[in-house]
């Protein structure tokens, strides 16, 4: 006798079935904003430019008719999420059906004009790079359980020491500076959440509030009467041979400042050493167990100070940017909230070095979407075009959050038995 092997199609749990149904609800709730909002009396192209010059490959989208097709898109998968859901493939569709809906959008928005989706896209990479500086700072803090809400101070303290010590010994010293800064600033926080034992959140607001007071008072005393002291070189863009000559990506990812290919190269160095080294083993393991690690020999406290230490140093790096690499001076708060939305970032990309990269990109093209939708007069009131970045915050951290498993042991102070 032969056995027969009978495949069963796993059962979903109530909470899975009642997220496909939540989930379907959204796409049916799209279709018909989509429709609404972006397909009724829309007419005309819109001419998307993926080149560096007009005529240089360009797309050509019908408004109107990509908007009705993403609509007829959005209801099928509701239908689907419905019926079966889409199990492990979810999340791709998701991501996929929500780029769809931001192209619906752009050509809505630019329905009969053209504009640079390549140049817009470019400038999101270079708006991503300051909170994706932050999103790895919280990375390397919280995988050994210290919460740092203090990112955007360390920001706010590496774009003033480096634009101060830039205009007096150049850039390159001012972005040391800054990197130095950043790592002082976070060796106060450590000592507060580690040897004090003091609450982190609050130890962080402390590290915030003291560095926007330390920089805004030294900018009115001093810089402001000594303008010579606020005038630093920026670094500027540097094309990488034979790569930025590609078609699209090259533009996109090799035609950037120092800042930018500092970030590629951090991230892919702390996502290996991360997950591929001893050192990484032990600093995930104080974060997740550290008396379990401790019992093992590990040094707890000191994995969390060098952590911590160098979560600094990546934000003051980071805050440079905004003086050394775009502006070209300092202003009061001009981080404007970078460091809590490289925080969210760091959740979204679920405190890995890639993912809060990724993430990170997805709020630099939030940021730069608000001006691109100021220059095509869309209508759209500019105090809520401002908002764009801080509404995909409060949108992705509201959404994701509750599904991203942080550090077991984060933001659990240790006491050595």
């Amino acid at each position: 006798m032969t056995a027969q092997v009978i495949e069963r199609t796993p059962s979903r749990t109530p909470a899975e079935i009642r997220r496909a149904r939540r989930l379907g609800i959204i796409y049916f709730v799209l279709a018909v904003l989509v429709v609404w909002a972006f397909a009724i009396g829309t007419e005309g192209d819109s001419i998307f430019r993926l080149g560096q010059r007009p005529g240089d490959l360009d797309v050509t989208v019908p408004a109107g008719g990509f908007a009705y097709l993403t609509a007829a898109v959005f209801a099928f998968l509701g239908a689907v999420q419905f019926v079966r859901g889409m199990g492990r493939w979810g999340n791709v569709v998701l991501a996929v059906a929500l780029g769809m809906f931001v192209i619906a959008f752009l050509a809505w928005a630019a329905a009969g004009q053209s504009f640079s989706l390549s140049g817009m896209l470019k400038t999101s990479v270079s708006n991503a790079a300051p909170i994706a500086f932050g999103a790895l700072s919280g990375v390397m803090c919280e995988r050994v359980a210290v919460i740092n809400i203090g990112i955007e101070g360390m920001l706010l303290t590496g774009a003033f020491v480096g634009a101060v010590v830039g205009s007096l010994l150049g850039g390159w010293m001012g972005l040391v500076a800054a990197t130095l800064a950043g790592g002082i600033l976070a060796s106060g926080l450590a000592v507060l959440a580690i040897r004090y034992r003091v609450d982190q959140i609050v130890a962080g607001v402390v590290v915030n509030i003291f560095a926007l007071g330390l920089t805004s008072f030294l900018s009115a005393s001093f810089l402001v009467d000594n303008p010579d002291m606020n005038q630093p070189p920026i670094f500027v863009a540097w094309n990488v041979p034979l790569l930025s000559d590609i078609p699209i990506l090259g533009p996109l990812l090799f035609q950037h400042n120092v800042f930018v290919y500092a970030l590629y190269v951090l991230t892919a160095l702390f996502a290996y050493a991360l997950f591929r080294t001893r050192w990484g083993l032990r600093s995930r393991a104080v974060g997740e167990h550290p008396k379990a690690a401790d019992t093992l020999g590990v040094n707890v406290f000191k994995f969390r100070y060098v952590n911590v230490m160098l979560g600094g140093m990546i934000a003051g790096f980071g805050g440079a940017f905004f003086t050394l690499g775009s502006v070209g001076s300092f202003n009061e708060n001009m981080t404007g909230g970078r460091g809590f939305i490289g925080l969210a970032a760091m959740i979204f990309g679920r405190w890995h070095p890639v993912g809060a990269l990724a993430a990170a990109l997805v709020f630099g093209f939030a940021d730069s979407l608000q001006v691109k939708l100021g220059i095509l007069s869309t209508g759209i009131p500019s105090e809520f075009l401002l908002m764009a970045p801080y509404l995909t915050t409060i949108v992705v951290v509201a959404g994701l959050v509750g599904r991203s498993r942080p550090p077991a042991a984060d933001g659990q102070p240790y006491v050595k038995q």
